[in-house]
């Protein structure tokens, strides 16, 4: 099989950990990348030693019209993806990997997903978190039953401001603006409906069921959309037959005078997990590999059952990993002609997932996800 053509859009700081999974490969190339500013590109080229064959374009359309291309990674504000996604689903693509949110409304989900299976291209939601060793190894031990039958979750994300990356005030200030950054509340959503959309998924993929309805508080503080907290209940599994009720929240917390080392963002995430049998805490994720988990002091995975404490560290906890283990997912899944995680479909109800918390909390009321249509 020939070597896969790769074509990226969008080179800022996220690229940094995109663009890991494709490199050291033998069966592909990166041969273009695409940038408004064409002088990030020549960085990016540069700082990965990508070679002097790789062209570069301030222009996508133009890009996608010149090159031929297998693989597509857009790595763009989520107000772009969809006319990019439908663009390039037009260019005899094999896959396109777009980042979250998926789009702001489900109008252009929909959009997108027609495109990509009118052209039969692959389309795939990256994500990351799922893809993090030390979450991959919690699903499969709650797959084997680990603590029993799943009853309830908890996701708690912390944000700091210093700590981690120096990123430019430009280059975020769009998430501000509640007409780019979507979400539906007045000053935008830069955190609920961005971040939050990783641990909307994370809800549904631990414990595997879609949600019932959600209710949600949202404040704000410096501009941001935290505190906020989050309530749901999931939809029964129609194929089992017996059902225990089962919960799930979530909380964001800003932070302001907080220092949290982080070789990425200034963000950490803490998941516990009840079951029938016990309970279950993953700890860190995006900071995973700093201090606080090169001390001892938090365990990547700890399980409380039959009275007794075991916990699991030896596996890899720098969050880069998660980058690399989806772009590799998705790499076979096109090779292979499999399906990719998370396809259009799930990323489009996970954004109806986000969509109805921000509406709960507009609202005050609880909101189904399946009655988020646009």
């Amino acid at each position: 099989m020939k070597k896969l053509d790769v074509g990226i859009i969008g080179c800022g700081v996220i690229f940094d950990l995109n663009i890991l999974g494709y490199l050291d490969r033998d069966d592909l190339e990166i041969t273009c990348l695409c940038d408004s500013k064409k002088r990030h590109s020549k960085e990016k080229i540069e700082k990965f030693n990508l070679g002097s064959d790789v062209r570069h374009y301030n222009d996508y359309k133009e890009m996608l019209d010149a090159e031929s291309i297998d693989i597509l990674e857009i790595l763009l504000p989520q107000f772009l993806h969809s006319e990019v996604t439908q663009y390039a689903a037009q260019k005899d693509i094999l896959g396109i990997s777009v980042q979250k949110p998926m789009a702001n409304s489900i109008k252009d989900c929909d959009k997108m997903i027609n495109a990509c299976k009118s052209n039969n291209v692959k389309l795939k939601v990256f994500e990351n978190f799922m893809f993090y060793p030390p979450i991959m190894k919690a699903k499969e031990l709650l797959d084997d039953g680990i603590i029993g039958e799943v009853n309830s979750i908890h996701i708690k994300t912390v944000e700091a401001t210093k700590g981690g990356w120096n990123i430019s005030t430009t280059t975020w200030i769009w998430r501000l603006d509640p007409n780019l950054c979507g979400g539906g509340l007045e000053c935008g959503s830069p955190i609920v409906f961005d971040d939050g959309f990783h641990k909307f998924w994370l809800a549904q993929h631990l414990v595997g069921a879609k949600i019932e309805k959600v209710y949600s508080w949202i404040d704000r503080f410096n501009n941001l959309d935290s505190p906020a907290y989050f309530m749901w209940k999931y939809a029964p599994l129609k194929d089992s037959d017996f059902f225990v009720p089962t919960y799930g929240s979530m909380e964001y917390n800003y932070s302001p005078n907080m220092n949290l080392p982080s070789p990425y963002y200034p963000e950490d995430e803490f998941i516990s997990i009840t079951g029938s049998e016990g309970i279950m805490w993953i700890n860190q994720a995006t900071a995973g590999n700093n201090i606080m988990s090169k001390s001892g002091v938090f365990p990547a995975i700890v399980i409380f059952k039959d009275g007794k404490i075991e916990t699991l560290n030896d596996m890899e906890r720098d969050w880069k990993f998660g980058f690399i283990n989806s772009t590799h997912h998705f790499i076979e899944a096109i090779k292979n002609d499999t399906a990719p995680i998370l396809s259009g479909e799930e990323g489009k109800y996970t954004t109806q997932f986000a969509l109805a918390a921000l509406k709960s909390s507009i609202e005050g009321k609880e909101i189904c996800p399946d009655d988020i249509k646009e």
